[in-house]
């Protein structure tokens, strides 16, 4: 039904067309013309009186008057009376809720830096993560905010030019504030795993520590600040192998507290709404097993179950080693890494962990603190495969496609521990029914892991090469050469168990006397025949020096067994 409470007829009623009614011609006839236009005027001005009253009241609720205003207290007064009438009137200003002593967090507002570890790379368009695609950072923010050479969507005032612009608080109000500069109340907090020791492996492992309040990172002072936090002043080398040797070469990290009231805790430059993990890539790294066994997976155990929210700091901090893992890390974080060494802010944040947890080189097991999310080995080779985009997950099946040859990829060494007869195992390999190939492994990670991964059986002698296994789809075969010398501790230890954890099916074959090239070397009478676990009593430097710079020769009537036994295990 249509309403007509505000509709007017076309025509008067009555019928007459355009007759008026006699009584309206009486009046009209009766009314002067000179009083009808002074009545006109005084009607306009009536109206125009009341419109100017009306456009002030509404004046002060106006975005662009109240900018541009100049009343001071007696506009402020106006305001406070009549804000009770206008309910929907917009705020006062249009910038972000956000305290003045804080800047706004870094996962609400874009970085102008490319390290500053608190942009995430997917902030690289127009239009900001998290908000529909037509809610750009100039939506958000207030006019004039632009920061030079950004998009305009993406700028924003670097954090210098923000804290130059804001206010500094009297010694009174940072007295009286209570709320923490890294946007966390109350006490912080740490708590640290120093029970490290393993029996039965010949290290312990470093101590780590985690920490939540309102901690405040200095790279500068290689200090970690505990606001309002009552703990003991700890160091820590946050390097993930506990070796005496090493750890005077890693970056050391103080912890303290620091009351809230003092001037002892300094004021953030960066905030960061996602926990921190400090590490070093010191120590043996570039050495593709301690890339892995200290780096890699003690990061992955301690970081993977954040999802990528998570900052990582690095210390020692090695431009190419971060290039050549940049895929494993942009895995494990959303945000460029922070160069530790080299970076003047204080970044603040709400927890974090100094160190990694770890457990043994290239094996995980459930345990309450260390790996209280039942990580395991298979879980971090998928882990790898993801990040650098691996297809197979399982080896080629026997049998399955007509005429297929299973894939062998034999990894040769170029110093020590050489297959010196590696084209006679290949060719032997190959007229099993083996498709070799043959490969060293280089400084491109991506595209050996591609080739590692294309290969149903990996053949290695004992050493960095066979960490390559991470690599490999699941239920693919390792067979490891054994070098001469009592090797089996190491070679079932560093790659054997590893490789059943990964659920790998695997081979393992022992050098004789008459197979290494230590007989030519020295005599029988040595201790490296006569007595070579007096040797490993010795420690690394004896082995260094004696059994771990043989070459092998394999014996092919002897070894050919075992490449059958490969064959045999891909049709298990």
């Amino acid at each position: 039904m249509t309403s007509t409470a505000y509709s007017r007829p076309s025509k008067l009623p009555g019928g007459g067309g355009e007759r008026r009614p006699r009584l309206m011609r009486g009046l009209t006839a009766k009314i002067e013309p000179k009083k009808l236009g002074v009545g006109l005027i005084a009607g306009c001005c009536l109206a125009l009186l009341t419109y100017v009253s009306l456009a002030k009241l509404f004046a002060i609720y106006s975005p662009v008057f109240a900018s541009r205003s100049q009343h001071g207290q007696a506009s402020a007064a106006s305001t406070a009376n009549t804000s009770a009438l206008l309910q929907n009137s917009p705020p006062a200003s249009s910038k972000p809720t956000v305290p003045e002593t804080e800047a706004i967090p870094p996962q609400e507002t874009l970085a102008g830096g490319a390290n500053n570890g608190d942009l995430p790379r997917e902030a690289a368009g127009s239009e900001e993560p998290g908000l529909p695609d037509a809610a750009t950072r100039k939506e958000i923010v207030a006019a004039g905010d632009e920061e030079p050479g950004l998009p305009g969507a993406l700028t924003r005032k670097d954090d210098d030019t923000e804290k130059a612009a804001e206010p500094k608080p009297s010694p009174k109000e940072s007295s009286e504030k209570k709320q923490s500069n890294g946007g966390a109340s109350g006490a912080s907090k740490m708590t640290c795993d120093e029970n490290g020791v393993d029996e039965g492996f010949p290290y312990a492992r470093p101590t780590v520590c985690e920490v939540s309040g309102d901690i405040r990172i200095s790279p500068k002072q290689k200090t970690v600040y505990l606001v309002d936090g009552a703990v003991a002043e700890k160091r820590i080398r946050p390097y993930a192998r506990k070796d005496d040797f090493l750890l005077p070469g890693v970056v050391e990290v103080t912890v303290k507290s620091a009351p809230s009231s003092a001037d002892t805790a300094p004021q953030c430059t960066k905030h960061h709404r996602v926990p921190a993990v400090v590490f070093s890539v010191a120590g043996y790294t570039d050495n593709f097993f301690h890339d892995m066994t200290d780096a890699m997976i003690p990061l992955f155990l301690t970081a993977s179950h954040l999802k990528g929210e998570v900052q990582l700091l690095i210390t020692n901090y090695k431009p190419w080693w971060v290039q050549k893992y940049t895929p494993l890390l942009r895995k494990l974080s959303n945000y460029d890494v922070i160069n530790f060494d080299a970076d003047a802010g204080v970044h603040c944040f709400p927890s974090g962990f100094l160190g990694m947890y770890r457990d043994r080189d290239l094996i995980l097991s459930p345990h309450p603190t260390r790996n209280p999310h039942n990580l395991t080995m298979v879980d971090f080779n998928r882990f790898v495969r993801g990040a650098l985009a691996l297809p197979r997950d399982q080896p080629a099946v026997l049998g399955e496609e007509p005429g297929m040859r299973p894939r062998m990829l034999i990894i040769s060494r170029a110093s020590t521990r050489r297959l010196t007869n590696l084209d006679d195992v290949a060719r032997d390999a190959t007229e099993l029914g083996f498709n070799v190939t043959v490969a060293e492994a280089g400084a491109d990670v991506p595209a050996f892991a591609a080739m590692v991964n294309a290969a149903d059986v990996l053949l290695a002698v004992h050493g960095a090469g066979l960490t390559n296994q991470i690599f490999l789809p699941t239920s693919a075969v390792v067979v490891q050469i054994v070098p001469w010398g009592k090797m089996d501790w190491m070679a079932t230890n560093f790659y054997g168990k590893p490789a059943q954890d990964m659920k790998l099916r695997y081979v393992e074959y022992y050098i004789g006397e008459e197979e290494t090239s230590l007989k030519d070397k020295y005599p029988r009478e040595h201790l490296v025949f006569k007595d070579p676990d007096a040797l490993h009593k010795q420690g690394w430097q004896a082995l260094a020096e004696t059994i771990m710079k043989q070459d092998v020769s394999v014996n092919l009537t002897r070894f050919r067994p075992f490449l059958l036994q490969a064959l045999d295990k891909l049709q298990e």
